[in-house]
């Protein structure tokens, strides 16, 4: 755990700001806390692997930003409150939230992967929950204090459309856009804007992690004619979103690649 300041250039977006980003060890939470920061954010960075961590603080504090990692399972409720409660004693508390930690583990049904289907809960929706839970409050106050505070939450098109033996794990991300739906209309009139990403297929950590082969062929043929999404162009996205006019509200983003068709 280490926390390391550099000035930041006052004509930026975020500045001013403190965004708490989970997932961040890799991917699209990594690629999005290097953008934030860049965009003038403090940023509090959480995740399991906390040799990434430090690498990314790094690279953040060489770039003239401001970072905070804080090693942390987002399953574990008790050690997620510990770290809004670091936020809070070293930054001031989050106005910026992009929940982000998530795993995909695609397999047919008929193979009852009880484990996997745990897994992907537990991270997917308990993991989200608890991260809500510790920080919301902090949301509030900040957006009382500020005017304005985001929370963003990562869903995926697998919210809307179908993706055979993607059940389970379209059904948790079905959870994360109704609930990102509802929490907007009860957050909102306290001027927390509520989003929900859904994006396509985006080259991450996520398919190394897929064990089906049916469902890992399929991922590697859709190469041969789609170029996949990449990481930074989530995080442009989490950008664009937090750095809108106070006013302006994107409640759900779909980002699919040019020619992913559904």
């Amino acid at each position: 755990m280490t926390i390391e300041t550099s000035a930041q250039a006052p004509t930026n977006p975020l500045d001013g700001r403190v965004a708490v980003v989970t997932g961040a060890s890799s991917g699209i939470g990594e690629a999005s806390a290097e953008h934030l920061a860049s965009l003038g954010a403090k940023v509090a960075v959480l995740a399991r692997r906390a040799d990434r961590l430090d690498d990314l603080v790094a690279r953040i504090v060489k770039n003239g930003g401001t970072a905070v990692a804080i090693t942390v399972d987002v399953t574990d409720a008790a050690a997620v409150q510990a770290a809004a409660d670091r936020v809070e004693a070293e930054l001031g508390g989050a106005d910026l939230l992009f929940n982000n930690a998530g795993v995909m583990l695609p397999a047919p049904v008929e193979e009852l992967r009880a484990d996997q289907w745990q897994r992907q809960i537990d991270l997917n929706i308990s993991g989200l929950m608890n991260v809500i839970g510790a920080f919301t409050p902090q949301l509030v106050r900040a957006a009382a204090e500020r005017g304005v505070a985001d929370l963003i939450n990562t869903s995926s098109s697998a919210a809307r459309n179908l993706y055979p033996t993607f059940a389970v794990y379209a059904a948790t991300k079905a959870f994360v856009s109704h609930l990102s739906k509802h929490l907007r209309v009860e957050l909102g009139p306290k001027k927390v804007r509520v989003s929900a990403i859904e994006p396509g297929i985006v080259g991450t950590e996520l398919q190394f992690h897929v064990t089906d082969e049916g469902a890992s062929a399929w991922l590697e043929g859709s190469k041969e004619t789609i170029d996949w999404l990449r990481s930074e162009d989530i995080a442009q996205t989490v950008g664009f979103i937090a750095s809108l006019p106070l006013r302006v509200n994107l409640p759900q983003v779909f980002i699919m690649p040019t020619a992913q068709p559904s």
